[in-house]
């Protein structure tokens, strides 16, 4: 481990609360290598360093938690390469920090999409995890300018997803539909639809999927943004 990372190690360690760890573990988080650093404080550190590619290569090294977290959020997304989201999705081992470092690193790169249609076909668990969290992360954003027809072609990968009995991949991939379907009411059409299919299923995975994402999605809340934005 170099200085740099040294010093941030031991910050984490200074605002590590040891009791939340049991709490984690209820979560389903892997608290083998974790200190207790709450998801603020992680940000909080991470202001200091933002764009430190070196530092997160390194606080990636340490195995540490957090430290993976933090190395997400201070990271270079322009100087992330394929091999680098490779070797950091092999090692995910917790549903958390698949989707902390989808969320705060992966989809800011040039590569998500492409490593999103890879690993939603992979086997690893919170490797497919992270090809859904990586659509999910993408599609709930309003300045992700890609038009209907691109976020069509993605409901075909969720109806193949949507049988996973894994618990963190259906998951994410109940996730995905349900982003995709909150985009606009040609999309909600859509989404509702897959659901609707999904719900016909002999998958149990799949007709939890749909029920839970049909809920949302044909809620009055989603129905009047979806109108509202169809009416401007």
């Amino acid at each position: 481990m170099k200085a740099a990372s040294r010093q941030v190690v031991d910050e984490l360690r200074s605002v590590a609360d040891p009791s939340r760890r049991p709490g984690m573990a209820r979560v389903g988080i892997t608290i083998d290598r974790a200190l207790g650093v709450s998801i603020p404080n992680c940000r909080r550190l991470a202001r200091r360093h933002r764009g430190d590619h070196a530092l997160a290569l390194d606080l990636w090294t340490t195995k540490i938690h957090e430290a993976r977290i933090l190395a997400s959020m201070v990271d270079d997304p322009s100087q992330v390469t394929v091999e680098q989201m490779e070797a950091w999705a092999a090692d995910f081992d917790s549903w958390d920090l698949c989707d902390q470092v989808c969320g705060n690193l992966f989809t800011e790169t040039p590569h998500s999409f492409d490593r999103a249609r890879a690993w939603v076909r992979r086997e690893e668990e919170f490797v497919k995890r992270a090809g859904f969290s990586i659509v999910a992360e993408h599609a709930a954003r309003a300045r992700d300018d890609h038009d209907d027809a691109f976020w069509l072609g993605w409901l075909p990968e969720i109806e193949r997803g949507a049988v996973d009995e894994r618990n963190y991949v259906k998951k994410a991939v109940n996730w995905a539909l349900r982003q995709i379907g909150k985009r606009d009411l040609p999309l909600n059409t859509a989404a509702i639809d897959t659901g609707e299919r999904l719900a016909a299923s002999p998958s149990r995975s799949a007709r939890w999927i749909a029920r839970d994402a049909l809920r949302e999605l044909r809620s009055d809340g989603v129905q009047a943004r979806m109108r509202a934005r169809a009416s401007r």
